[in-house]
């Protein structure tokens, strides 16, 4: 029997509306987690002024970001990269607590075990590192297909979509993951490609979001605008997972 798309729909907003508080509060705490430590990360304010020092906007309004960094001095250069990798870093790190807990969550869910948001992190522990390689590797490649040219960058996206699934459900290496996911992605094109889509769509929609949040302080807009990005790829990872478990019974 064809596995049907409006099955999968159903039973990810099914699942998503039963455990709706405990799937809010983790992409909240997640968010949390990952602000906390880009600001932690982040370099001071003193420093980041410098990155505006001898710089005006006339006179980078037509440089492209390349041309720009290199009129920045060593220091300005140097500042920017921290900064850069902080955020990096805490949404990295937030991702993986995000998908290792909520991956747990439904896995335990799913066998009627009930569980906490904090025991479900706990419990996802030994999956962490693993997941951690993973999402870094198909983040990169996916930012580099979308910087490169849009297209590879969306094809990239679809192929990986399932890796952290099978990883946690199949207790795969981060390759191996990948590789499984882009044959069965491929394979089920009609399925994926829809969901991530939208999954895409909707993560620059929130960047989006971003410019328009000047009403409330710096913090608590990160915090609420992560949240919804984390709500956003709960939503995904569900799907993806409720797929993956119908491919392998089928």
């Amino acid at each position: 029997m064809p596995i049907m798309a409006s099955t999968l729909y159903r039973d990810m907003l099914n699942f998503f509306r039963n455990q709706f508080a405990s799937i809010v509060l983790l992409a909240l705490l997640t968010a949390l987690i990952s602000v906390v430590l880009g600001h932690a990360l982040s370099p001071g304010s003193e420093q980041l002024m410098t990155l505006s020092d001898g710089t005006h906007m006339g006179d980078t309004a037509d440089m492209s970001l390349q041309q720009l960094v290199q009129q920045m001095s060593v220091e300005q250069q140097r500042v920017l990269l921290k900064a850069s990798a902080a955020g990096t870093l805490a949404g990295l790190v937030g991702n993986v607590l995000l998908a290792g807990g909520l991956l747990t969550m439904i896995r335990l869910v799913s066998n009627r075990q009930p569980i906490s948001v904090l025991r479900a992190i706990g419990l996802s522990a030994p999956l962490l590192p693993r997941l951690l390689l993973l999402i870094f590797l198909t983040t990169l490649l996916v930012q580099l297909g979308l910087l490169l040219i849009i297209v590879p960058g969306i094809l990239l996206a679809i192929a990986f979509s399932m890796a952290p699934v099978i990883a946690t459900s199949d207790n795969l290496g981060a390759i191996k993951s990948m590789r499984l996911s882009a044959s069965l992605a491929f394979a089920n094109l009609r399925l994926l490609a829809p969901a991530v889509l939208f999954w895409l769509l909707a993560k620059a929609a929130v960047l989006l979001l971003a410019t328009q949040f000047t009403l409330v302080s710096s913090l608590v807009a990160a915090v609420l605008l992560n949240g919804l990005s984390n709500l956003i790829s709960a939503l995904l990872l569900i799907y993806l997972y409720r797929l993956y478990m119908l491919l392998r019974q089928a």
